[in-house]
């Protein structure tokens, strides 16, 4: 397969010249779940440039290139595009432009790289067959972006899909590759907790129910469940990350709002943290006089990742092949998404690997000339800043070696 690769990323450098420009153009100009239309618009320009067949507007702003180059296999790359409400701190020159929007996530680098590698598999077909499908998915951030396109017909408009690969940058050396056969990322639900006390002044307290007093010792009681409740052999992250009661110093308000988020890969496990979740709050809102039963909202839910054992293997193979050192087997994370949703729609097996894009030695403080900072700007931080290079030329190359493993 080397020749193949080879001759299809000879317009490496071409593609590179219009990639990188793209690439601070998405950064300056990020857009929110279902809002990303710039973006679609964009994307859909270069494919039909390119000579794809496209489709729009799938589930909201999904946009779907579709390159049929004769009989063989048909396969399915996707991209997400959304950023996140992140107000941006890299000092970048490129940084965003849009107020409290940031592509802190690395959706941006994903975009650029799908769009690289499909325009190369497009000047180059004469070294391949089969169909290729260039799938850039909205709203992944939200966990519904991959269910909206489904929903929405897309397996009926592509047609069957034999293998689905996607990739995601993070906080790792640039230039480097992880790869991970079977549970890879976590399930994810977040919850909102409605609780309900009883309002007054600051000063008599006794002629109350505080609901700020309720939601702590809920959130002190929630952090029992993990370690006395679940096995340790199994992971569990469930974090509190907001509460809100109150208006002023001296009111005690009539309710609290905690959100939560839940990372899990057993879904027996997962039903047994829900259901203990529920469990304290509503003992916790008893224990306290509560005068309304706790209410429970649950949402952006993402599924499980299973990377499948035989495509993992095939890929790993071509990308040992190419790049050599570079690629590593790595561990579970419990970050989470909701591209498995897109295989799961056609029957496919699929697999999703790790691209670094951090520069480590920019992280270096004199007093730390033996080890790396731990204060990496990891995705989802204002600071998160992938290196533009070599972090978009792997991206790109290994959309393509990947592809060339079946096509």
């Amino acid at each position: 397969m080397g020749n193949r690769v080879d001759a299809v990323l000879a317009g490496l450098p071409d593609v590179r010249a219009w990639q990188e420009p793209l690439y601070r153009d998405l950064h300056q100009h990020p857009e929110l779940s279902h809002r990303e239309h710039r973006t679609a618009a964009l994307v859909a320009e270069r494919l039909a440039d390119a000579g794809l067949d496209v489709h729009t507007g799938i589930g909201g702003t999904g946009v779907v290139g579709v390159l049929h180059n004769g009989d063989g296999p048909r396969v399915l790359l996707r991209a997400d595009m959304d950023a996140l409400p992140v107000t941006e701190a890299t000092g970048l020159p490129y940084a965003s432009a849009e107020p409290g929007v940031m592509h802190a996530c690395g959706h941006d680098v994903h975009v650029t790289c799908l769009l690289g590698a499909t325009e190369l598999l497009a000047r180059a077909t004469q070294h391949w067959s089969g169909t290729l499908v260039a799938l850039f998915q909205p709203a992944e951030e939200v966990g519904d972006g991959a269910r909206g396109m489904v929903d929405d017909g897309l397996a009926d408009l592509v047609g069957p899909v034999d293998v689905a690969l996607a990739q995601h940058v993070g906080p790792a050396p640039a230039g480097m590759l992880g790869v991970h056969s079977g549970p890879f990322l976590s399930a994810a639900d977040s919850m909102r907790i409605t609780v309900y006390g009883r309002g007054g002044h600051g000063s008599m307290p006794q002629a109350t129910v505080d609901p700020v007093v309720l939601a702590a010792m809920i959130v002190i009681r929630l952090q029992t469940i993990v370690s006395r409740e679940i096995a340790p052999t199994e992971t569990v992250v469930l974090t509190v990350g907001s509460i809100r009661s109150g208006m002023k110093s001296n009111v005690i308000g009539d309710h609290a709002v905690l959100e939560l988020n839940l990372r899990t890969y057993d879904p027996a496990v997962r039903t047994a943290v829900l259901d203990a979740i529920r469990r304290i709050v509503v003992a916790e809102c008893q224990a306290s006089d509560s005068p309304k039963d706790p209410e429970f909202e649950l949402y952006d839910s993402f599924p499980l990742t299973v990377n499948d054992d035989d495509v993992t293997a095939r890929v790993h193979q071509a990308f040992t092949e190419f790049f050599g050192a570079q690629v590593q087997t790595i561990g579970q994370a419990t970050a989470s998404e909701d591209f498995s949703d897109i295989p799961a729609a056609f029957g496919a097996p699929y697999t999703y690997w790790a691209i670094g894009g951090i520069d480590p030695q920019k992280y270096r403080t004199a007093a730390e000339a033996d080890r790396v900072s731990i204060d990496i700007p990891v995705n989802h931080s204002p600071g998160f800043a992938p290196e533009i290079q070599p972090t978009l030329d792997v991206g790109t190359q290994a959309l393509v070696v990947a592809a060339l493993s079946w096509l």
